[in-house]
C-alpha cells in the first residue's frame, strides 16, 4: 500500500477569529492549518520552526505587530527565502499594497474571500515555490562541480608558482578574484568593451595563467631579494611571451575561449595605456581588455601583498602610487572601477579564500586589531550592506554622515559632511589630521571618538552621545549617533555614523510622528493616530460624554472592480473630506482600514439629530457614482465607560446595519442582546 504524502502546512494570522475560521475552511480538504491571532504570536509560532510551514496567510491590520512588522521581521529573519507569504486585507490603497510586495510579500487576497480564488492562489503559489527549490538545488549541485573544477586548477597553479617564484600562491587567487570584480564594474559602467556577465567566469580563470611564463624564468632571477640588473629585468620581461607561446602551441588553442583570453593576458598584461610597456608596446584599447584589466589587478595585489623584495603597501598607499602614475599608465575607466569600491575590493579578496598581507596597520582603537582579521562572509556582507545604505543615504542628506574602517584607518565623510567641516571626504590616519582637529574645535577628538566606541559591544554594537561642537564657527549642541561593526571573533571592524544638530533632529523627530499617525492617502487619523489621541481624550476628560460611530463605503469591492483602484482612492477621498466637513473640530475623524471609518463625537449631548446630519452629508454621488454607507453607533450610557467597549458595541450596531440592507445607521441601544463584532442579535427595533 502507497504511504499517503504529508498535507502541506499553512500558518493563517488574522485578529478576527471568524476570518480565520473561513480561511481554514476554505483550505481544510487539501492542507493542514495552524492559526495566530496576532503579528507577535505569529512570530513565535515561526521561530518555533519556519520550516514546518509552506505558506503564511497574513493580515495587515492587527494588533501588537501588524502584517508589515511581521514581513519586516521574518526578512530580517532570513525566512522569506523559503516561506512565500500571501497578503490578505480589505486594504486596496495602492501604497499599502507597494509596501507589502517591497518587504516581500509574494500576493495578495482581498477580502471579503472568495474561495475559488484563494484555493488556486495557495496552491500557484506552493507550487511556483517547491518547484523554485528543485531547481535551485540543480543549480546549486552544477555550479558546486563547476567550482571545485576551476578550485583544483587553481591550486594546482598556485602551488606552482609559489614553488618556482617564491611568493604567496595566494597571488594568482587574488589576481583572479580582483578581475571577477573589475569585470562587474567594468560591465556596469560602460557597454564599450565586447564582454558581458557570461565571460566574467572564463575571463578570470584565464587570468589565472598570466605568469605561466615564469615557469621558464632562472629561480636567481626569480627570488632574487634585491633590485634587479638591467640585464635581469630584461629576462625578467620575456616571461611574458614564454607564457604566450606556451598556450599557443597548445592543441586545444583554437576552440577553448579560456585558452584565447589565457593567450591574450599572459602576452600583454604588462602593455600600459600610454605604450609604455611590453612585449608589443601596445598603447590605448589595442591592448585587449582582459589583459588590461588583469594588468591592473596584478599590480595592486603586488603592492599590497609582502614580496621578498618588498613589504606590503595598505591599500591608501597602494592607490596612491597607481593614480599618480608611479606604476604606468592605466585605463582611466579601470582606475574608476578599482578605485569607487574599497569594500568591494575587500570582499573579493576575502571570498578568494584569504586576505592580502597587512603587518603594517596600526592598532588605532582599542581593541581593534593591527592587522584586518579574517571576517566571516556574513560580517563582510552586513558591513557592505550598511556601507551601501550609508552612502546612498549620504548623497540625499544634509547630514555629517561618516565611516571609518579600522584596517586602513581611513575616515570617510558624506560629500554634505565634508563640505561643512571644510575637509577632504577621505582622510587617511585621522587621529593626526589637522582639518579634522580644527573642524571639530578639539585637539583629542579622536580620542573622544574611541571612547564612544569602547562603550559599544557585539552585543550592543550603537550609541548616541550629545555633546558641543564649534561646527560652522558656531557652537552649538549635537547628537552623535553611532554603529560598530564586530567580527565573529568579537573584534571592531569599522563605525558608521552620524552627527546631527539636536535642533534639526527634534524636528524631523516632530514630522516623522505625524507622518506615522496619519493616513497618507486621506490624511485622516490611522489606526494608531486615533488610539493616541482617543487614550488621551478619555484620560484627561472623563467627563465628557462620548458617542463613537464606525462606518464602511457599501459595495466597495463593486466599486472597485467596475471603476478601477484609482476611482476607488477617489471615492475614499471624498468621503473623508465630507466627513471632516459635516463633523466638529473637536471630534476625531479616523480611517482604521480599508474602506472602514471611524468617528467619536465629543461632548454629545442630542447625538441623534447630529448622526443623521453627518450620514447626509457623508452620502452621495461621486463622478456619477452613488455612493451610500452603512453605520453602526454607540451612545455613552454610564460613566467610566471606556472606547474601547464603544468600539465594540458600534461594531456590532454596523454588522447589524449591514444585515438590514445597507445605506442605513443603526444605534447599539436600539438592539436587545447585543453581541459585539458580528455575533447573533435578538429583537431590535
Amino acid at each position: 500500500m502507497q504511504k499517503r504524502q504529508a498535507k502541506e502546512r499553512i500558518l493563517i494570522v488574522d485578529d478576527s477569529e471568524m476570518n480565520r475560521s473561513i480561511l481554514a475552511d476554505m483550505l481544510s480538504d487539501e492542507f493542514e492549518t495552524e492559526e495566530a491571532e496576532d503579528g507577535e504570536a505569529a512570530l513565535a509560532v515561526l521561530a518555533g520552526g519556519a520550516d514546518r510551514f509552506s505558506l503564511v496567510l497574513l493580515d495587515i491590520v492587527m494588533p501588537k505587530a501588524d502584517g508589515f512588522a511581521v514581513l519586516a521581521e521574518m526578512k530580517k529573519r532570513g525566512m522569506m527565502e523559503d516561506l512565500p507569504v500571501i497578503m490578505v486585507s480589505s486594504e486596496t490603497a495602492s501604497e499599502q499594497i507597494e509596501r507589502a510586495y517591497e518587504l516581500g510579500a509574494t500576493d495578495f487576497i482581498m477580502r471579503p474571500f472568495d474561495a475559488s480564488i484563494v484555493h488556486r492562489r495557495v496552491l500557484n503559489t506552493i507550487f511556483l515555490y517547491a518547484k523554485q527549490r528543485k531547481l535551485v538545488g540543480i543549480i546549486e549541485e552544477q555550479i558546486r562541480e563547476k567550482e571545485q573544477n576551476s578550485s583544483d586548477m587553481v591550486d594546482i597553479l598556485s602551488h606552482i608558482v609559489e614553488f618556482r617564484n617564491g611568493e604567496s600562491g595566494l597571488h594568482i587567487r587574488h589576481v583572479r578574484a580582483l578581475t571577477a570584480f573589475l569585470l562587474r564594474r567594468l560591465i556596469k559602467k560602460t557597454d564599450r568593451y565586447p564582454v558581458s556577465e557570461q565571460d566574467i567566469p572564463v575571463i578570470s580563470m584565464a587570468s589565472a595563467l598570466h605568469d605561466i611564463g615564469k615557469i621558464g624564468i632562472d629561480d636567481k632571477i626569480l627570488n632574487k631579494p634585491g633590485k634587479l640588473t638591467e640585464e635581469e629585468y630584461g629576462v625578467m620581461k620575456t616571461h611574458s611571451m614564454i607564457g604566450a607561446n606556451m598556450l599557443q602551441e597548445l592543441s586545444v588553442n583554437g576552440g577553448n575561449p579560456i585558452v584565447r583570453y589565457a593567450y591574450e593576458i599572459s602576452r600583454w598584461h604588462h602593455e600600459r595605456w600610454d605604450g609604455s610597456g611590453y612585449p608589443d608596446g601596445l598603447k590605448g584599447d589595442d591592448i585587449p581588455i582582459s589583459a588590461q584589466i588583469v594588468a591592473i589587478a596584478d599590480v595592486y595585489d603586488a603592492l599590497t601583498s609582502k614580496r621578498v623584495y618588498k613589504p606590503a603597501f595598505s591599500h591608501g598607499e597602494a592607490m596612491k602610487m597607481i593614480l599618480s602614475g608611479q606604476c604606468g599608465a592605466f585605463n582611466p575607466l579601470l582606475l574608476e572601477c578599482l578605485s569607487e569600491d574599497f569594500g568591494g575590493i575587500r570582499q573579493a579578496l576575502a571570498a578568494s579564500g584569504a586576505e592580502t598581507a597587512a603587518e603594517d596597520i596600526k592598532r588605532r582603537l582599542g581593541p581593534l586589531p593591527s592587522a584586518r582579521q579574517a571576517a566571516s562572509d556574513r560580517t563582510l556582507k552586513l558591513l557592505d550592506y550598511e556601507r551601501m545604505k550609508f552612502n546612498f543615504f549620504a548623497e540625499l542628506s544634509e547630514e555629517i554622515q561618516f565611516e571609518y574602517t579600522a584596517a586602513d584607518d581611513l575616515f570617510k565623510l558624506s560629500p554634505w559632511g565634508a563640505k561643512k567641516l571644510g575637509v577632504p571626504q577621505e582622510v587617511v590616519n585621522p587621529a593626526a589630521d589637522p582639518a579634522l582637529k580644527e573642524a571639530f574645535g578639539v585637539s583629542g577628538w579622536f580620542k573622544k571618538f574611541e571612547s564612544l566606541i569602547q562603550k559599544t559591544s557585539p552585543a550592543s554594537p550603537e550609541f548616541k552621545h550629545e555633546c558641543e561642537l564649534p561646527i560652522g564657527g558656531a557652537r552649538r549642541w549635537y547628537n552623535i549617533f553611532i554603529r560598530v561593526f564586530y567580527s565573529d571573533a568579537g573584534a571592531a571592524e569599522g563605525v558608521i555614523g552620524k552627527i546631527m544638530d539636536v535642533h534639526d533632529t527634534h524636528l524631523a523627530m516632530s514630522e516623522l510622528k505625524e507622518k506615522s499617525i496619519r493616513d497618507p492617502l486621506t490624511g485622516l487619523l490611522n489606526r494608531e493616530g486615533a488610539a493616541e489621541e482617543l487614550k488621551h481624550k478619555f484620560n484627561n476628560f472623563p467627563a465628557h460624554k462620548y458617542a463613537v460611530a464606525v462606518f464602511d463605503v457599501d459595495k466597495f469591492k463593486n466599486v472597485n472592480d467596475e471603476n478601477g483602484h484609482m476611482f476607488g482612492d477617489r471615492v475614499l477621498k471624498e468621503v473623508s473630506e465630507r466627513l471632516v466637513h459635516g463633523t466638529r473640530v473637536h471630534d476625531v475623524c479616523a480611517r482604521i482600514g480599508g474602506d472602514e471609518f471611524l468617528i467619536v463625537f465629543d461632548y454629545v449631548t442630542e447625538l441623534r439629530p447630529i448622526i443623521a446630519r453627518v450620514f447626509k452629508t457623508i452620502c452621495g454621488e461621486v463622478d456619477g457614482c452613488e455612493v451610500t454607507v452603512s453605520m453602526g453607533v454607540a451612545e455613552m450610557t454610564e460613566s467610566g465607560q471606556t472606547y474601547e467597549e464603544l468600539f465594540k458595541l458600534a461594531d456590532a450596531a454596523l454588522y447589524a446595519a449591514k444585515e438590514a440592507g445597507r445605506g442605513a445607521y443603526v444605534f447599539a441601544s436600539d438592539i436587545k442582546n447585543i453581541v459585539p463584532h458580528g455575533g447573533q442579535t435578538e429583537g431590535g427595533e
